[in-house]
């Protein structure tokens, strides 16, 4: 169930992602909107493109572009606040670390990138992924918090340490809720693109940049940019990799 990207091993493992598709799409309809970006970024990363475990329960709003399946990864009420099969989807993605790993982070878009974010928060309190190792990474493409108190306290009643990496699109009607997101992250990376909600089509230099902020989970690169522990830094860059200046939040 899923659609894989290129995993053979190098002498050095590539760092392997489980990526989440947005609402009623599914991984190939991801994988083919992740192929915008150059081969040259691509290839350093192992990307397993999952679909969903539930069939779509209504009309996907990528049909007429893309071609069915679609699957969703829970359902969910008008307000975003109650969800159902919401445990279930949980149970599916520690199956999927297991079956495909050692997974190294999550990458997600729309829903999936919602679920993403939310999941290291929860791992940390024991109450999703309790048998696979922690997650070390996020690309988060398109993403919010959910609005359910009850999962809203335990996923981000604590500060995420894990690295991540945010894109935020200038006309998505997401991003006030993205840039929220941002507030619950210790030093989130940010690029900001001029589209809407989508996953953006980027040139070799905001890729170079993406990748170079990958390796933050196993090394300090990135440490010119980071204030002490006492602060929160959010480092945004544009579409064409150019530093936007830094927003500092004093941690909590």
């Amino acid at each position: 169930m899923g659609s894989t990207g290129n995993q053979e091993l190098s002498e050095q493992r590539k760092p392997r992602f489980l990526c989440l598709h947005g609402f009623r799409t599914s991984g190939e309809i991801m994988k083919k909107q992740i192929h915008k970006w150059p081969q040259s970024v691509l290839e350093k990363m192992d990307l397993i493109y999952l679909d969903a475990p539930f069939p779509a329960e209504g009309k996907s709003d990528v049909e007429g572009i893309f071609d069915p399946p679609y699957y969703e990864w829970f359902q969910f009420d008008k307000e975003f606040v109650e969800y159902r099969n919401f445990d279930e989807c949980l149970a599916y993605i520690e199956e999927c670390f297991i079956k495909y790993g050692p997974i190294d982070g999550l990458m997600g878009f729309s829903q999936g990138a919602i679920l993403s974010a939310a999941l290291p928060g929860l791992q940390a309190k024991g109450l999703a992924l309790k048998s696979v190792p922690k997650i070390k990474f996020l690309i988060i493409i398109g993403g919010a918090k959910f609005k359910s108190a009850a999962v809203a306290e335990k996923a981000y009643s604590s500060l995420i340490e894990c690295p991540s990496l945010h894109f935020l699109g200038e006309t998505d009607f997401l991003k006030p809720h993205g840039i929220t997101l941002l507030d619950s992250f210790v030093n989130p990376i940010v690029i900001h693109h001029p589209k809407g909600h989508t996953v953006p089509r980027l040139d070799e230099k905001s890729l170079e940049l993406m990748w170079a902020s990958s390796k933050a989970f196993n090394t300090s690169c990135l440490s010119m940019y980071l204030l002490p522990n006492k602060k929160r830094t959010a480092v945004s860059f544009n579409i064409k990799g150019e530093m936007i200046p830094v927003q500092e939040h004093s941690l909590s």
